[in-house]
């Protein structure tokens, strides 16, 4: 897989799932900054999707 279209996966899951995510919203909200990202780094599908195109692009 070329760099360029790994970055444009990357992209469109961001904008389709992450963006106008509740979940990290309202965790945010109760938790703060921190938890709501480390929800999406070890707990979302979405995040480790992302999280396995980053190790590509290492």
């Amino acid at each position: 897989m070329e760099r360029k279209k790994v970055i444009n996966e990357v992209e469109e899951l961001v904008n389709t799932y992450c963006r106008e995510c509740m979940v990290k919203k309202q965790l945010r909200l109760e938790r703060g900054k921190t938890r709501a990202h480390r929800f999406c780094i070890k707990e979302c599908t979405v995040g480790e999707q992302i999280i396995n195109y980053g190790k590509y692009l290492s």
